[in-house]
């Protein structure tokens, strides 16, 4: 049984995340046509899982939040948000994996320019049995949160690690960026800077949609539009789920000043 903030999620509401196949990877043409009709890219394998494994180990030892197999243990939760936010978030091991070569090189080519990753960069831990309300990731859509620079800025998830569906994973609303789209440019959808709902079933029902889930593997990256609806399921495995998430646009478009800081303590988790 899947859930996502307690709410069960029903297999007639449930899809397959599409990766995209390995003969359109390079054709950036047919990559640009499937953004647009499906509102994210599910490319497997962009990352060396090597990379993705280290940094993962790396947070790890730093937090204590986990040992090096993702079994969680206890911390003291001032002494983590003060290793996070003061040591991890603003360090160069951060940074150079948010800005590797192998993302930066590919946002670059699909965006045709010069590219500007955001530095407020978000990353977070969800330890197993965390399924009351507010503990996984409400639905939204990223607009929402960057309405004073362009709506064309993509965002990466990034799991870091293996992410079986257990583990709390993204999920993506089919289909909903062509909704929102619209709504937004008739000006009928004005949404505040927050969360459209924790309640994943009824907003399926809504959208007349599914929500569409995969099972994740390191080096695996989503890269999704500012207007597609997403959110989390429960982590109900036996291992802290650790993901991050970052975004990149033009550097020639205008830039939402207020995401150039590191994300911050006051931010909230």
């Amino acid at each position: 049984m899947l859930t996502s903030n307690g709410y069960v999620l029903t297999a007639d509401r449930l899809g397959v995340l599409e990766a995209v196949p390995a003969r359109e990877l390079s054709d950036r043409d047919v990559l640009r046509e499937r953004l647009a009709r499906d509102g994210y890219l599910f490319l497997r394998g962009l990352l060396d899982p090597a990379d993705v494994l280290a940094f993962r180990r790396y947070y790890f030892e730093r937090t204590g939040v986990a040992d090096a197999h993702g079994v969680p243990r206890e911390v003291d939760r001032a002494e983590f948000r003060r290793v996070l936010f003061g040591e991890v978030v603003p360090g160069s091991q951060y940074g150079a994996f948010c800005a590797q070569p192998a993302l930066r090189s590919w946002y670059e080519w699909f965006l045709g320019g010069e590219t500007f990753l955001h530095r407020r960069k978000i990353i977070r831990h969800i330890a197993p049995g965390e399924n009351g309300i507010g503990t996984a990731t409400q639905a939204h859509y990223d607009l929402v949160y960057l309405r004073e620079g362009t709506d064309r800025v993509l965002s990466a998830w990034i799991p870091l690690g293996d992410c079986p569906v257990a583990r709390g994973g993204l999920t993506y609303l089919e289909g909903s960026h062509h909704r929102v789209l619209a709504e937004e440019a008739a000006g009928t959808l004005k949404r505040p800077a927050a969360s459209i709902t924790a309640d994943l079933p009824s907003l399926a029902d809504e959208y007349e949609a599914r929500w569409l889930i995969a099972d994740y593997a390191a080096g695996d990256v989503v890269i999704h539009t500012a207007h597609t609806i997403h959110a989390a399921l429960d982590n109900v495995s036996d291992q802290v789920r650790l993901s991050t998430d970052i975004r990149y646009q033009l550097s020639t478009a205008p830039i939402d000043h207020r995401w150039q800081a590191d994300w911050h303590d006051r931010d909230g988790l």
